[in-house]
């Protein structure tokens, strides 16, 4: 409104503009999103007020969600959200960056998955994902632990976060029967589907100059090497984890996994908006 006004104090009768098809919240979400990415930077009182403001109009956003779009750290957005947790609607899900609903009680929505995959074996992990508002990762994750006969919800997640109980069995986790145990666990070389060669993929990518001479591209580089291992390397490491170990390291792998399927969705996510812009 201000380069508006400005325009017709200086006499012109039209202006470029941008035109948006949406309503008043969403123009004012695209709005503060312009002002952070160009110009003067606006003030952390200004970006703060904002995303209180996103926050009332689209409670289901994540907080990572909305620091993308007013600047800030999802911490920050966290802290606002809990500050004004009594005058906002609460919503069971939250919309991440990558357009994808996760629920806000994960063990819930492990749960979710356990009934369904109980109550039909064959869906695909898109399916269960969609329909426990989960990720993808996680709905494979729960069908390994229960074909282990374990519970959806590991130790980590059990407690003050609403999931299950430290006794709670499969059967009792899933609401149906027990799941037994398959004949074969596929293990990390396993599966129909191995997918592309990631050492020769790994390799085409060190030829590009785009990312060999960067920081960042290196430390990609460096990263991706060390998932390159071969299955016999896995096999040989997993024997030689410590018992005493294990359960740390698995945690950890998971979230190095949870990590890369976060940044591989946000890769996806900018180049669906580049190719759309």
């Amino acid at each position: 409104m201000h380069r508006v006004h400005a325009a017709y104090l200086r006499g012109q009768s039209t202006i470029e503009a941008v035109f948006c098809d949406c309503d008043e919240a969403e123009a004012f979400v695209l709005a503060v999103k312009a002002n952070v990415a160009h110009g003067l930077p606006l003030p952390r009182s200004d970006r703060n007020a904002a995303a209180e403001r996103i926050i009332n109009s689209h409670p289901e956003w994540s907080d990572r969600a909305i620091a993308s779009v007013t600047g800030l750290s999802h911490k920050t957005v966290g802290a606002i959200r809990r500050r004004a947790s009594g005058e906002i609607p609460h919503s069971p899900t939250r919309l991440g960056r990558d357009g994808r609903e996760r629920p806000v009680d994960a063990a819930e929505g492990r749960l979710q998955a356990g009934r369904i995959l109980s109550e039909r074996p064959g869906a695909s992990l898109r399916e269960v994902a969609r329909e426990a508002g989960v990720s993808a990762a996680t709905v494979r994750d729960v069908r390994d632990r229960l074909r282990r006969g374990e519970t959806p919800v590991g130790p980590a997640r059990r407690g003050g976060g609403g999931g299950a109980s430290a006794g709670v069995t499969v059967s009792e986790a899933a609401g149906t029967a027990p799941v037994p145990p398959p004949r074969e666990v596929a293990r990390i070389h396993g599966g129909s589907d191995p997918g592309p060669d990631l050492g020769e993929l790994v390799h085409s990518l060190r030829k590009d100059p785009s990312l060999r001479f960067s920081e960042s591209g290196r430390t990609l580089l460096r990263l991706l090497d060390a998932c390159t291992v071969g299955p016999q390397e896995w096999t040989r490491i997993s024997e030689n984890v410590p018992p005493h170990r294990v359960e740390s390291i698995v945690t950890a792998a998971r979230e190095c996994s949870r990590a890369w399927q976060d940044f591989a969705a946000e890769l996806e996510h900018r180049s669906g908006r580049q190719a759309s812009g």
